[in-house]
């Protein structure tokens, strides 16, 4: 067994560490106060350039063709830097990625490349509503058919991306007689089509400089070549989408930790009290030794349901152990970072407090810990029997 990266993967690593320690690092703190909003945005056009908006995407589509495994590794070292960046680039590969999977070929060639050029600044998935969240099955946007064209009717949530977003992939349900998550479809519905709002931006803890809004669509007309995939196939392609977005935030999570314990670590060797460094005393030995120790385990996890992927084999309850450990993890790595830079940490002084801010989302989207703990006990209760 050879767990070390290929070449190409090495240098998708190196590439993403250096273009995150020189563009992104030096201005984290400012886009979390909300400032350099252009600059974000320039960022993003940055990262396409370099190929990162479509690193498991077909090369004829615009993609890099780079697998699994380069996009994890890629993502992990974009959030040690910025999650807010982490998280556009996450999405936008989970959206070329669906469309690449069930769109038609036609909807390939006109989407995906525009999102891996940079042309389209980013892609948004369009699945959470205010009833259906961890059930996306409880969905409410109708789509109705209306001649040759769709008019969809209904309001999505914690939308990623939509104010700069250049598509949306949109879930409505089209069957309203059919069982429950079976009646489901899914749409392509370009910014700029009439009845299509981004409306407020929500207020968060963290991650400030990703846009999460609310999207409405309001007697939304789209031609009937938007509609992706087989009528009525729309959940299953969610929760296959959704499964591997997991491996995407999970390696988020990872970076976020990666981050907040060698930032810890750095002031501890520096930090003196009662004569020494801090870093001497067993009490933050430990703290770091843990966490380390967690976050190694937690990229094992993540490089397994990536090589999965990758290899064409199942792997939703890899990502699932992938996403629930890396994130609880980095979760637990922050907080203890906090606690090693002391009354510092509590101010913006330090990243620490930052850290901690940003990598707690990392247990609430693409699937709350506690949805991934159901989905694993499933699998392995499926196997028991």
């Amino acid at each position: 067994m050879n767990l070390d990266l290929n070449e190409e993967q090495s240098l998708i690593r190196a590439t993403a560490r250096e273009f995150a320690a020189a563009e992104l690092e030096p201005v984290a703190a400012a886009f979390d106060r909300g400032e350099q909003q252009e600059l974000f945005l320039e960022n993003l056009g940055k990262l396409a350039e370099l190929g990162f908006m479509g690193l498991n995407v077909k090369g004829e589509y615009g993609g890099s063709e780079a697998g699994v495994i380069a996009f994890s590794v890629a993502l992990t070292e974009i959030a040690r830097a910025c999650s807010s960046t982490a998280v556009t680039v996450s999405v936008n590969n989970m959206v070329c990625e669906v469309i690449q999977a069930v769109g038609s070929e036609e909807q390939r060639r006109s989407y995906i490349p525009r999102i891996c050029s940079g042309e389209y600044l980013a892609g948004a998935f369009a699945l959470t509503e205010t009833g259906a969240g961890s059930d996306p099955a409880a969905l409410t946007t109708v789509a109705v058919k209306d001649g040759d064209d769709w008019i969809l009717n209904g309001s999505k949530i914690f939308i990623t991306s939509a104010p700069y977003a250049g598509v949306f992939v949109v879930w409505a349900v089209t069957d309203r007689t059919a069982p429950k998550g079976k009646g489901i479809s899914c749409f392509l519905v370009e910014a700029g089509t009439p009845g299509c709002l981004v409306g407020r931006a929500e207020e968060k803890l963290g991650q400030h400089a990703s846009a999460t809004n609310e999207v409405l669509f309001q007697d939304c007309r789209v031609p009937g070549s938007a509609l992706m995939g087989r009528l009525n196939d729309g959940f299953r392609v969610a929760v296959g989408e959704l499964a591997g977005g997991r491996i995407g935030i999970g390696s988020l999570g990872l970076g976020i930790g990666l981050a907040a314990i060698e930032a810890a670590g750095r002031y501890a060797l520096e930090r003196k009290q009662f004569g020494r460094s801090i870093s001497d005393f067993q009490a933050i030995q430990w703290k770091i030794a843990d966490a380390a120790t967690e976050l190694e385990a937690a990229r094992l996890l993540l490089m397994n349901a990536a090589f999965r992927k990758e290899q064409g084999r199942s792997f939703a309850k890899e990502a699932s152990m992938a996403k629930l450990f890396a994130t609880e993890a980095a979760n637990r790595a922050c907080y203890e970072a906090l606690q090693i830079f002391g009354g510092y940490g509590y101010t913006t002084d330090f990243p620490a407090e930052r850290y901690s801010r940003d990598v707690r989302l990392t247990t609430i989207y693409e699937g709350t810990s506690e949805i991934q703990r159901l989905i694993i006990a499933r699998e392995v209760l499926r196997s028991y029997a």
